[in-house]
């Protein structure tokens, strides 16, 4: 599984996190992540959405989408006291290694491409 920006990989190791509890823990208790790594948070239907880093070690990026998978917000979360919320309602969330989104030139408006 490979994420997609204009045709360019940004992620080769893509983790999906379907079920109640893999999308609970999200990135908790892990050490750190590859610099390829994305785990992407599909929602049954658009909503709003917040995230937090309690027991997240290590800082991370986040992309939020809409069901169109185009970015409508961006974010750098510090190791365990970093928050955010999505603002508007969403349909996607992926989190990646710290730095993925400047490396990549990521931005709001972008659409990116990946499958289940």
């Amino acid at each position: 599984m490979l994420l997609k920006s204009n045709g360019k990989i940004i992620a080769s190791d893509v983790e999906f996190a379907q079920s109640f509890l893999s999308q609970t823990l999200g990135l908790m208790f892990r050490k750190n992540i590859r610099n390829d790594y994305a785990l992407v948070f599909e929602m049954r239907k658009p909503k709003q959405v917040s995230l937090h880093m309690l027991f997240v070690g290590f800082p991370i990026d986040v992309l939020f989408l809409d069901e169109s998978k185009t970015i409508t917000q961006t974010a750098q979360l510090s190791p365990w006291t970093g928050t955010v919320s999505s603002g508007e309602k969403v349909k996607y969330i992926i989190e990646m290694s710290d730095g993925a989104i400047s490396k990549n030139d990521l931005v709001v408006g972008e659409q990116l491409s990946f499958e289940r």
